[in-house]
């Protein structure tokens, strides 16, 4: 007698559902980090430590989940893949950072404030 696996057989879970998930997450916590920064600094400035920054960010969270699934939780694997999904999200959104800083907010918005003071 075989126990069927409900989540794979439903149909909205498909193969590689689970890079794709690390991928997404982590591309939304990469321009969650560049949308604090720019918050933060009151300014669209280019910096290529700040790319360092969240990249080593996202990599030092994406290898602490994978080493937790290997060590702590047993019955959860850890893969290399799945790092590698989490480190391509994360180089999704610095290339968005990058290819919109030099489209757009180098020309319009560098002398824009991001907050209004009335």
């Amino acid at each position: 007698m075989q126990i069927s696996d409900s989540v794979g057989e439903s149909g909205f879970f498909f193969n590689g559902f689970d890079k794709m998930t690390h991928m997404g997450f982590f591309f939304v916590l990469s321009i969650l980090l560049f949308y604090g920064k720019i918050r933060y600094q009151h300014t669209f400035a280019f910096r290529t430590l700040t790319i360092f920054k969240i990249l080593l960010i996202n990599a030092i969270i994406g290898g602490g989940i994978e080493l937790l699934q290997w060590k702590v939780f047993t019955y959860r694997s850890a893969e290399w893949w799945d790092f590698g999904c989490d480190m391509l999200g994360a180089s999704m959104a610095v290339f968005s950072y990058v290819l919109l800083h030099k489209l757009n907010f180098n020309e319009t918005m560098t002398n824009t404030p991001l907050t209004k003071n009335n």
